[in-house]
C-alpha cells in the first residue's frame, strides 16, 4: 500500500527529471531532495552536517561556484539568490540511499524507495539506449559495406561496357571455306 501512495504522490518521471550529471556522476541536488522529502533545505543540510561522517565525497559533494553557474544557466536552479549564499549539496545514488538513515520519518523512507527505483529506471534507460546505439552502429557499418560492394559492381560493369565498345572486328578464326565462283 505504501508503494502505491508514494507513486501517486511522486511519479517516477518527476524524480528522474531531478537527476543530473555532475562530475561524471548522476546526482540529485539538496534543493530537489528537500522538496520531494517535504522538508526544508536548511533542515536537510543540517541533518547531513550532523552526520557528515556518513557522507564521504563519493556519496555527497558541495557544488563549486562554476557548477552553480552552470546549473543556473540550465534552469536547474532558479538563481544564485535562491540559494541564500550557501552552495547546494549534490547527492549521488549512494548518498541518497544514505539519507534514509539520517531522515528517519516514514515519508522519508517511502520517498527514498521511490528515488532508488528512479535511479534504477534511469540506469535501465541508459543501458537500453547504449544497446540501441550499438545496433545502429552495426547497421551503419553493414550499410557502408553494402555501398562499397555496390560501387564495386558498377565499376566492373563500366569496365565491361568499355571493353565491349572498344572491341575491334577481329577476323574469324578457324577453318574457312573457299568462296564458290
Amino acid at each position: 500500500m505504501a508503494k502505491q501512495i508514494v507513486t501517486v504522490l511522486l511519479p517516477e518521471e518527476t524524480i528522474i527529471n531531478k537527476i543530473f550529471v555532475l562530475r561524471e556522476e548522476k546526482v540529485m541536488l539538496d534543493i530537489h531532495l528537500s522538496e520531494i522529502y517535504g522538508v526544508e533545505t536548511r533542515a536537510l543540510k543540517q541533518a547531513v552536517r550532523r552526520n557528515i561522517d556518513l557522507f564521504p565525497n563519493d556519496f555527497m559533494f558541495v557544488l563549486s561556484e562554476k557548477e552553480v553557474e552552470i546549473m543556473v544557466s540550465q534552469n536547474v536552479i532558479p538563481s544564485k539568490q535562491s540559494l541564500g549564499g550557501a552552495f547546494p549539496f549534490a547527492f549521488t545514488e549512494t548518498g541518497v540511499a544514505m539519507l534514509s538513515s539520517v531522515l528517519k520519518s516514514k515519508r522519508a523512507r517511502e520517498i527514498n524507495i521511490a528515488v532508488m527505483r528512479a535511479f534504477v529506471a534511469l540506469r535501465k534507460m541508459i543501458l537500453n539506449n547504449a544497446e540501441l546505439r550499438l545496433e545502429i552502429e552495426y547497421i551503419k557499418k553493414k550499410v557502408s559495406n553494402h555501398d562499397k560492394n555496390i560501387e564495386l559492381v558498377f565499376q566492373y560493369l563500366d569496365e565491361l561496357l568499355e571493353k565491349k565498345e572498344n572491341k575491334k572486328e577481329r577476323p574469324q578464326i578457324g577453318y574457312k571455306l573457299p568462296k564458290k565462283k
